[in-house]
């Protein structure tokens, strides 16, 4: 479902101040893949999701979705295939538009808009369904703002935004970074659910090592611009936080690398 072949990717190149944050990435995720991603500040995580994404191009390498190859293509032409949370709950959704408007505009995503009356009766009936689903009573409020909702009721929102479409690829930056522990598990478990329910290839990037081991089938760890650790199945199921911090050890070499990762 995504394949990443040697990617490179080098901020002001050429400069004092030059960073080479992605080297010679090599990923694939067959379909259904739930990964994990994790590593130090400035190992490349969030690079290599924006670069999938098409928010910066790469300098070398390609990049394929579902036998597509995106590489060139520029970050609004992704979008049929990509839905994506981000770390920030005021992003990935429209803040002054009622709830049944978001969901009207990730619904209609795509398609050819007309002058047609915005949300009809049916749709309304369909999205408070799903709203249901959230079990936040978010389907007795669905003319109310979005800018009104808590930070972990608007992840939700987002997230059943981004897969109501049933993108190729899910894409889920940091997504719950910025909530408390206890909303950040709800919003995992609703994470979860709507992974399987859906059956959407994801990828995850989170700094929680205990999350990253919990959750999806698959782990990757990132360390200086490249794939260090790529662990799946039982073996992903048996971790512990000291044997990720040991493979990580092993893996870069470097005692250091332990102390960037929990400080991370």
């Amino acid at each position: 479902m995504l394949e990443l072949r040697n990617i490179w990717k080098t901020f002001n190149a050429g400069t004092i101040n030059e960073k080479q944050a992605l080297r010679g990435v090599n990923l694939t995720l067959h379909d259904g893949d739930f990964v994990t991603v994790i590593g130090g500040n400035g190992a490349g995580k969030s690079t290599m999701l924006n670069a999938v994404a098409g928010v910066w191009s790469v300098d070398e390498g390609s990049i394929t979705i579902d036998g597509t190859d995106v590489t060139r293509l520029p970050e609004f032409k992704r979008a049929p295939f990509i839905g994506r949370v981000f770390q920030d709950p005021m992003m990935g959704t429209a803040p002054t538009m009622q709830i049944e408007e978001n969901l009207a505009l990730a619904a209609r995503r795509g398609q050819h808009r007309g002058l047609k009356w915005g949300i009809t009766r049916a749709e309304r009936n369909d999205y408070r369904e799903l709203l249901k689903g959230l079990d936040l009573g978010l389907e007795d409020r669905l003319t109310s703002k979005v800018g009104l909702l808590s930070g972990g009721q608007r992840q939700a929102l987002t997230l059943l935004m981004a897969a109501l479409k049933k993108p190729k690829l899910l894409l889920l930056d940091e997504h719950t970074a910025a909530l408390d522990p206890k909303t950040a598990a709800k919003v995992l478990a609703l994470s979860d659910r709507i992974v399987e329910e859906n059956h959407l290839t994801t990828m995850m990037v989170t700094h929680n090592m205990k999350d990253a081991i919990a959750h999806g089938n698959r782990l990757i760890m990132m360390y200086d611009g490249k794939v260090v650790i790529d662990v799946s199945g039982e073996d992903k199921k048996k971790l512990t936080v000291p044997d990720l911090l040991a493979l990580f050890s092993k893996a870069s070499g470097s005692d250091e690398a332990d102390d960037k990762l929990l400080l991370s």
